[in-house]
């Protein structure tokens, strides 16, 4: 599904990535670890085709609409509603049965009775939550999520955990994360970066 050789990123003077291999098979689900500072995001952005490498190569199986990115930014509008930001994602990317499928993540991820709130009126949490929900929207093959834990609650962590669960081997998952205990037990890899 995703391959990269001797991936290197620098930004001017500063030196991002350096000889990055990785190779990630169709249902695999590979961690990706290191301190702050050491690349993990400039990783996850280049291997989601967000950012290009310096050196270095990426193949990607996926298209664009079979990829869901989660990142430091949740990439919804806060002037609408989670509903309303949902059914505009649902509908650049023709999710058939957009209505239903929108119901269900909402449900899942605790966020119905809400649905008809503006997102500026959200935590930082519910955020969270409704940009998972707008990654999985369009049942993506490949899963790129960086840092997916980022302020949720317990509970809101849980149903992360559950969804990944119920996924993991029929979709393929690159995950940074500071906690990789967390994921460990779905985890087919693991990938350190140093700083």
């Amino acid at each position: 599904m995703l391959t990269a050789h001797r991936l290197g990123k620098r930004y001017g003077e500063k030196r991002v990535l350096r000889g990055v291999d990785l190779e990630l098979p169709d249902g695999g689900f590979l961690v990706v670890t290191g301190p702050n500072g050491s690349g993990k995001t400039t990783l996850l952005r280049i291997c989601a085709g967000l950012a290009a490498p310096t050196s270095g190569t990426v193949e990607r199986r996926a298209t664009r609409a079979e990829l869901g990115y989660l990142g430091h930014e949740p990439l919804v509008y806060r002037e609408l509603t989670a509903l309303e930001n949902l059914d505009l994602y649902g509908r650049l990317y023709r999710v058939p049965e957009r209505r239903e499928r929108i119901g269900m993540l909402l449900e899942r991820f605790g966020l119905w009775e809400a649905r008809h709130d503006r997102v500026a009126a959200y935590s930082r949490g519910m955020t969270q939550r409704l940009a998972l929900c707008r990654v999985l929207l369009h049942d993506p093959a490949l899963l790129v999520l960086d840092e997916p834990y980022t302020a949720l609650d317990e509970a809101g962590a849980e149903l992360l955990d559950d969804q990944l669960t119920e996924l993991r081997g029929e979709r393929t998952f690159l995950v940074s994360t500071h906690d990789p205990a967390r994921v460990a037990p779905l985890a087919s890899g693991r990938l350190a970066l140093g700083t």
